[in-house]
């Protein structure tokens, strides 16, 4: 089985992880503990109608910020105090890479490593790609460590170059917890008041979760 890793685009037709650790990945997990399901959104506009469509509660943020007149915004923490059948996500860069992606598509972070890597090994036919969704296009470091946190669990696959690079720098837990913390992405949600959330996207295998995307709706598998 080969494993690659990629950003901002999805180029297989197998199997693709989507990892936005700050924190779209990380509050789709934790959603579907309490919603059947997640609608991803690009659009806010279009997020609003469906909302009232499905008479969902609303979520979503833009460049980190709770977006005004939204039941909540993209926060793991605030979320666990939502339930239902549907929520309705947009966010800046992890719903527009699920989007993207033409594979069997899974969400993973920290906090379902094991579980997203364990789903993916069962259905890949023979490629899993994982997806940093990144800032706007540019690299973020936290992704790249989530990817290595789900890579590590890919035991006695060929892994690329990029694999082997995310898998090796995630090894160091006290040095991934420092380069998350003082991350661009971080230093921004700080700025806005999310200091929780931060610590709790780092947590590792508190779920076994797995959210697939199919057709701009998310479920647990």
């Amino acid at each position: 089985m080969l494993v690659t890793l990629s950003l901002d685009k999805s180029l297989s037709h197998d199997v693709a992880i989507m990892v936005d650790v700050l924190r779209a990945s990380t509050t789709i997990t934790v959603a579907l503990d309490n919603f059947n399901k997640v609608v991803a959104v690009k659009d806010k506009n279009n997020a609003v109608e469906l909302a009232k469509k499905y008479n969902a509660i609303l979520a979503g943020e833009r460049e980190g910020a709770t977006i005004k007149g939204f039941d909540t915004g993209n926060s793991p923490i605030e979320i666990k105090n939502f339930g239902g059948d549907t929520l309705v996500l947009t966010t800046s860069n992890g719903t527009r890479i699920l989007k993207g992606m033409n594979a069997k598509s899974l969400v993973g972070s920290f906090v379902n490593a094991k579980a997203v890597a364990k789903l993916a090994s069962e259905i890949a036919e023979n490629h899993i790609e994982v997806v940093m969704a990144g800032v706007r296009g540019r690299f973020a470091i936290e992704d790249f460590l989530g990817a290595g946190e789900i890579i590590s669990n890919f035991k006695d696959y060929d892994l690329d170059e990029m694999s082997q690079a995310a898998y090796m720098a995630s090894r160091d837990g006290r040095m991934v917890n420092e380069a998350i913390k003082n991350s661009e992405s971080a230093r921004g949600l700080k700025k806005l008041g999310f200091f929780d959330d931060i610590e709790f996207c780092t947590k590792k295998d508190i779920y076994d979760v797995v959210p697939v995307y199919e057709n701009g709706i998310i479920k647990k598998l």
